[in-house]
Formats: structure tokens, C-alpha cells, sequence
């Protein structure tokens, strides 16, 4: 498996620097030091059958593109690797002479509206979603079947749970029929002789863990006391939200979500940052045909940061922000995609330089 000390030892690289937060100027005195890179596989490799299309390091802060997957994601619009072609010099690494021909300007189009603009969209709906989470946590202890499930009173609906508290049954004590026509609705039977003999099965198989009602053998002739409704779609829902909450409470980040606590806004910080980064560097494209990778608005990315705004401010002002960056988008003279012809040419031309350089 190539490895980028590999990359480094046999003189693959092409191009490496520092990304992420030290080359946008927002790096705190804690921040990690990533690096992206470009590298070129040797001839022989290329051809063959085990193409690497990028190589990353186990923390995935340390990732190197191979160069037909850079020129591929270029002609994308990827940011990730725009961003690398803006690069401040004081965060380049390595620069090898026939890497200087890729320049950001030769690719910026109105792709950027997608790939800058939609995914800060997608980010300002993780931190809805985070919010949600943070102020609305779910119970440590999961809800079951019979939380969902209603029985008639009246002209109204009661919890099951409620119902047979008030009137002093066991759920033991209870079997359940189909009634025919109408789904998730059931006739709801109570033995109440001494020994159980009727043996109705209960509501629920298990209470912790069951994932539906469960029937019973009704004897002829019996009368139903009331009929329970199980909310079925209900359960469901809850179900896989509380399965998102359960994973995200596992994989997130403890120090990021502490610092979210901290600030007391109820929004990842660092999030919400780069959706004002992104939607920003979108307008700029759109506007001026620019890439700025290092900030002119810094001081506002880490105030962000910091938490100094509100949650609802912030999401406010990156939906005008969006409008705006469509609206830029509309009208600006960019292309509406990279010239991907020219960009095969640049690949290829550079990968036989390299090549005939490497073979002298």
C-alpha cells in the first residue's frame, strides 16, 4: 500500500501545502496542521492494474491526490482542490516547476455555485440538525411499543399505559385481536378471571424490546373492553431519530461539542464557520473570477468561532447570504463549466514531462 512517506521517498509529489484553517487565517494556537498535496504515480504503475487515485494518512488530516484524480475533481469544482490552487505562498510546502501551470482562474466557473454554495447549505442543515440534538436531547432510557399505542375513551384517545393504571389491570392480563379493514387498530380483550385461564398473551411479547403489538387467541364469544390504535409510523420515526441521536452522541467530536456547550449559542462553532467561508469565497468567484483561500474576513470567522452570535442571527444572515450568491451566480460572466478539453491537454502534457524528465 503507497503511503505518503512513500510519496516523499521516491520524489512523487508534485505539489504539498498547508490547508484548512492555517492557510484560511483562522487557525487557533491549538489548531491541527493539515496538508493536501498533488502527487504523480511513476509510468510503470500508472499503467498497470492498481491505480491509486489519492493516498491519506489514518486521521484523514494528511490527504495527497494522484494527478488525474486532482484534474478530475479540479474540472469539478471541487473547493478542497480549487483551494489548494490558492494556496498563500507562506503555506506551500513544495512546488515542483511544472505544477505552476495549473492555475485556479483556468478553472473557475459557475460550477462553484454547486460545489461551494450547496454544500454550506448542507452544512447549515447539520447545524439545524445539531441544534436539534443539543436542545431537544433524546432520553437515556428508548421508549417502546406501548408508548406508542392509544386505547378509545369516549370520544377521545388515552395511553394505554394511563388506561390500565386507572383501572388496576397488568398488561398480562390483556390479548389483542385484529379488527378487519382497519390497520393498527385492535380490539383489546382483559381476562379477569382468578387463574388467567383465558391465557391471553399480553400486549407485547417483551417491553424493552419488542418492535410491534402481538395477538392473542380469543375464545369465542368474548366481548372486547376497548380498542387500542398503535402508532405505528409514529414508532418508527422515533425510532430512527433516536437511532441518529444514539450514533451521533458516539461519533462526535468531544472537544468540538464541549466547545459548543461552552459558548452556550447551541451550534457547532467550526460548523457554522465554514458555511459563512464557503458562501463567501462563492460570492467572490461569482463576483470577481477570484479565489481567496486566506480570509479578509477573519476577524468575523472567529467571532463566529468564539460563539459571540446568536444561533438564529447566524442562520438568518447565511440564508440572505445564499440568496445573494445565487443571484451573483445568475450574472456573473464565468463559464458554466471548465473547458474540460483544455484540462486533458494540461494533464497529459504534464504527466509526459514529468515522465520524460524522470526517464533522462
Amino acid at each position: 500500500m503507497l503511503t505518503i512517506p512513500d510519496l516523499r521517498q521516491r520524489g512523487l509529489i508534485l505539489f504539498e501545502a498547508i490547508s484548512g484553517s492555517r492557510a484560511y487565517g483562522t487557525h487557533l494556537p491549538h489548531s491541527d496542521t493539515d496538508l493536501k498535496g498533488v502527487f504523480i504515480l511513476p509510468e510503470t504503475e500508472f499503467y498497470g492494474l492498481d491505480y491509486v487515485p489519492q493516498v491519506a494518512n489514518d486521521t484523514n488530516d494528511e490527504v495527497f491526490y494522484e494527478l488525474r484524480r486532482f484534474v478530475e475533481l479540479l474540472v469539478k469544482n471541487n473547493p478542497t482542490v480549487l483551494e489548494l490552487l490558492g494556496t498563500p505562498e507562506d503555506c506551500v510546502v513544495y512546488r515542483h516547476p511544472l505544477f505552476a501551470a495549473f492555475r485556479a482562474e483556468d478553472f473557475l466557473s459557475k460550477l462553484c455555485r454547486l460545489s461551494f454554495a450547496e454544500y454550506a447549505v448542507a452544512q447549515i442543515r447539520k447545524a439545524r440538525g445539531l441544534n436539534k440534538k443539543i436542545n431537544h436531547p433524546e432520553p437515556p432510557s428508548r421508549k417502546s411499543v406501548l408508548d406508542f399505542c392509544y386505547v378509545t375513551v369516549g370520544a377521545g384517545a388515552q395511553p394505554v399505559a394511563t388506561w390500565l393504571a386507572r383501572r388496576g389491570y397488568a398488561a398480562i392480563q390483556c390479548g389483542l385481536a385484529n379488527v378487519p379493514h382497519l390497520q393498527d387498530l385492535y380490539a383489546l380483550f382483559v381476562d379477569t378471571t382468578p387463574d388467567q385461564r383465558l391465557h391471553y398473551r399480553g400486549l407485547v411479547r417483551d417491553p424493552d424490546t419488542s418492535q410491534d403489538v402481538q395477538l392473542s387467541a380469543i375464545p369465542k364469544g368474548e366481548e372486547p373492553v376497548v380498542y387500542l390504535s398503535f402508532n405505528r409510523n409514529g414508532y418508527s420515526t422515533y425510532c430512527r431519530v433516536y437511532r441518529e441521536y444514539k450514533e451521533w452522541e458516539q461519533k462526535r467530536n468531544p472537544e468540538r461539542y464541549q466547545n459548543t456547550v461552552q459558548h452556550g449559542k447551541n451550534y457547532d462553532a467550526k460548523n457554522m464557520l465554514h458555511v459563512f467561508r464557503l458562501l463567501r469565497m462563492a460570492e467572490e468567484i461569482a463576483r470577481t473570477g477570484q479565489l481567496h483561500v486566506r480570509r479578509p474576513d477573519r476577524d468575523f470567522l472567529l467571532q463566529i468561532r468564539r460563539g459571540e452570535f446568536e444561533y438564529d442571527y447566524l442562520l438568518a444572515e447565511a440564508e440572505a447570504l445564499v440568496a445573494r450568491v445565487e443571484a451573483a451566480f445568475a450574472t456573473s460572466a464565468l463559464a458554466d463549466a471548465p473547458d474540460t478539453t483544455a484540462a486533458e491537454q494540461l494533464l497529459v502534457q504534464t504527466r509526459l514531462a514529468w515522465y520524460a524528465e524522470h526517464l533522462a
